[in-house]
């Protein structure tokens, strides 16, 4: 059985999944992913080492570094539109 991106076991076919989605709905089986120790450990992790890196940086170097995203962010223009007009009969 394959393996999804957090371990969890995943039927290989979509009638199998399907049917292992109904059976989490209905109660019938837990969901592996409910059961992750670790899930939200990582999410907090990093937010903590947000604030960390926030608070160890100095100002001028905040500056410089929101400065150098800014100028990336926009150095690029945006892509056009994909949507293609339809043509009057």
């Amino acid at each position: 059985m394959p393996k999804g991106p957090h371990g969890e076991k995943r039927p290989a076919d979509a009638i199998g999944l399907a049917v292992m989605i109904g059976k989490i709905a209905t109660g019938e089986i837990e969901n592996e992913r409910d059961k992750a120790p670790n899930a939200n450990v990582k999410s907090e992790a990093g937010k903590k080492g947000g604030a960390a890196r926030s608070a160890s940086l100095s100002a001028k170097r905040r500056k410089e570094i929101s400065t150098q995203a800014a100028k990336s962010r926009w150095a690029t223009p945006a892509p056009a539109a994909t949507t293609k007009q339809r043509e009057p009969n």
